[in-house]
């Protein structure tokens, strides 16, 4: 009789929530579902306890306020009687004297002020006669609704094992109605956000925490009323009950070890565990008294960041102190005088369990988490909860998203940020290899130009030269200027040779090629000395390419005289060629002097060399670079000139693709 229809009492301000899974860890119903990386309360499953108003620090978890509810009522006719719950005690330790609180509460219009503390005391002695009948099947305590609803909601088969009693609050109410009248209205104050769905035999709920907005917003303090005490009917030892044991103590029923017949537990983590294993037969206990918070003392409708056991030793001083001015006949009389009342409860079962997914679905989400064998399941409660196979289940349920695993995330994070580093190396490669592109584009068209204009001239100067050294006779001091001249125009022709194959103007005649006689070739036509140790390794899975044979000659020879300039006093030359069925790799390095990190940039540019004047041109790199990229291929090179870095030397890497046939002949057509 009595239950209320059940509101929201719980909401996300989703502006503030931080995505810290704080809440849903301290949820004992797992009534919270993450959707986007919000926490968002679902109302059907919750169970009112608060647990995550108190943990969320940024408070993005509110509770359902009454106060303008609240303020209404007693703004109406009829009379409202505050029934105030007995932790009051804990929570106003800053007013020295109760009676100085009831005088505040009567300030804001209250009619009458009782304590719930009398109903406790009612219901103790309903308790006590059940524990009497020891025919009756072992019993929950059901004076916490955050208890009643979690039994109902998760373990609707032990809903029969729920004491058939009202809650001391809803006992309060109905001895309120019988002694000051069915007309009156009732609002509970007190710690409890679950208590605002309990029952609708009370009007309105109202916590502590909104009643101290209710004394601010009226400018109601202690030093501005006149002291009263409770009306009656008085209490006695039920003051006790908020206290986890209280409401054994104040029903005198023993709860000593060695008779293990009561089993207490406070808190999300033991009220969960005691259930479970007392459903599951592995407790004996004939009672079980249960409290969602660590006692009332501690609900979340009492201020934030009050301490246990400061405010258990402030209720245990006010009890003590209580009892001591008690009258025991007056007590036992007005007790006697409500004791023909009903003060039953009855409860449903109201089952909001969802089945459990299948192991194969449960094992999908596990891999899909990076989680394929035990050492993979840290268990760590990141995300909320205990277990990784509980989040898993919570994934397939549509509670929970994959990204709430902490230690995946940060994995993926790493995972992205080498990729991330990748791209950027290969953007940063490919923005300076555009750059050399644009610079030798441009000069490869000056070249060709200067190329052309040079080529007559340069004709006619070797055509006249050994026309006048054939007229010329032998021992005509003559004759030997003009082989000078010859000479110096023959290498002036090489030079414009190589200023036309770097603007590309040759064609590329492609062949399939055995790359081991290419290697062949290439070796024969260099002298390697005998302090340059030679390393050769070709991959003999993929012996042909298609090529410009003379071309590419050209191309390993340059390199390798290149690499043994660089070792004057010897070094190590190695060659490998390998790569797979469409790509060519063909690497060349040496342990020599290597490039200075200033001329890294300069080394594919015209006429830039490190040899010594009369040594070098400056074109051979240049040539080797568009001999590559009229291949379709890429180059790089890497390069290290400080010994304090590591080992000096260069490396040359050379990509062709292997068939080339069709790209080079359309790359022909079009130069033709």
């Amino acid at each position: 009789m009595g239950r209320s229809e059940r509101k929201q009492l719980v909401f996300t301000v989703k502006d503030k929530c931080r995505v810290c899974y704080t809440c849903l860890r301290e949820c004992p119903a797992k009534a919270i579902r993450i959707i986007n990386g919000q926490a968002e309360v679902i109302h059907e499953r919750c169970i009112g306890c608060g647990n995550c108003v108190k943990v969320c620090s940024q408070d993005a978890k509110v509770y359902l306020k009454t106060t303008t509810e609240a303020a209404s009522l007693l703004l109406a006719d009829e009379p409202v009687v505050a029934c105030l719950a007995p932790s009051f005690a804990a929570e106003f330790t800053d007013i020295p004297d109760h009676r100085l609180l009831v005088g505040m509460i009567r300030a804001l219009g209250f009619s009458h002020v009782v304590e719930v503390a009398f109903g406790a005391d009612m219901i103790a002695r309903e308790y006590h006669k059940l524990m009497k009948d020891n025919e009756r099947r072992a019993t929950i305590t059901s004076d916490c609704p955050a208890i009643v609803y979690f039994i109902e909601h998760y373990h609707p088969d032990l809903v029969p094992c729920l004491a058939p009693i009202a809650s001391p609050m809803v006992a309060t109410v109905r001895i309120v109605h019988k002694k000051y009248g069915a007309n009156c209205k009732t609002i509970f104050i007190g710690p409890c956000i679950a208590k605002k769905a309990e029952s609708d035999e009370v009007d309105e709920v109202l916590t502590f925490r909104e009643l101290r907005e209710l004394f601010q917003l009226n400018g109601i303090s202690p030093d501005q009323v006149e002291a009263a005490d409770f009306d009656p009917p008085y209490a006695g030892k039920g003051a006790i009950f908020p206290i986890s044991g209280g409401l054994l103590q104040s029903s005198e029923i023993s709860s000593s070890l060695y008779e293990g017949g009561v089993l207490l537990a406070e808190g999300r983590v033991n009220i969960r565990d005691a259930v479970k294993e007392f459903e599951e037969g592995l407790v004996q206990a004939r009672h079980l008294e249960l409290l969602c918070c660590e006692g009332c003392i501690m609900g979340a409708g009492m201020s934030p960041q009050g301490k246990k056991y400061a405010r258990r030793n402030a209720l245990n001083r006010y009890v003590s102190a209580k009892l001591e001015q008690a009258d025991e006949q007056q007590t036992e009389k007005q007790q006697a005088e409500f004791s023909a009342m009903d003060f039953s409860q009855s409860f449903d079962a109201l089952d909001r369990r969802i089945n459990d997914p299948s192991n194969e679905e449960i094992t999908r989400v596990l891999h899909s988490m990076g989680k394929f064998t035990a050492t993979d399941m840290l268990n760590c409660c990141a995300c909320g909860y205990d277990t990784c196979v509980e989040h898993a289940i919570a994934v397939v349920q549509g509670l929970a998203e994959n990204e709430m695993c902490l230690p995946w995330s940060i994995e993926k994070l790493h995972n992205y940020i080498k990729e991330l580093n990748i791209s950027n190396e290969k953007l940063a490669s490919a923005k300076q290899a555009l750059q050399q592109s644009e610079r030798l584009a441009s000069l490869g068209q000056l070249s060709a130009g200067i190329a052309h204009e040079l080529n007559n001239p340069l004709g006619v100067i070797t055509m006249y030269s050994n026309i006048l050294m054939d007229e010329s006779k032998e021992d005509d001091p003559m004759r030997e200027d003009l082989n000078l001249i010859v000479e110096q125009a023959d290498r002036c022709k090489k030079i414009v040779s190589g200023l036309l194959n770097f603007a590309r103007k040759n064609k590329v005649n492609v062949h399939e090629t055995k790359l081991d006689v290419l290697l062949e070739h290439s070796l024969n036509s260099v002298i390697i000395p005998a302090d340059v140790q030679l390393s050769v390794r070709i991959d003999p899975a993929y012996p042909l390419a298609s090529l410009d044979y003379d071309q590419m000659t050209q191309v390993m020879v340059n390199l390798l005289k290149n690499a043994i300039d660089a070792m004057p006093e010897g070094g190590k030359l190695s060659l490998d060629i390998g790569g797979d069925e469409s790509l060519l790799v063909m690497i060349i390095s040496d342990t020599g002097c290597g490039i200075s990190r200033e001329d890294m940039t300069k080394v594919f540019t015209p006429f830039f060399t490190t040899k010594g004047i009369g040594k070098g041109t400056g074109l051979g790199l240049p040539i080797i670079y568009g001999i590559v990229k009229m291949h379709k291929g890429n180059i790089t090179v890497e390069s290290n000139a400080d010994p304090q870095q590591g080992p000096t030397g260069t490396r040359f890497t050379l990509s062709i693709p292997r068939n080339t046939d069709h790209t080079i002949n359309n790359l022909n057509q079009a130069q033709a």
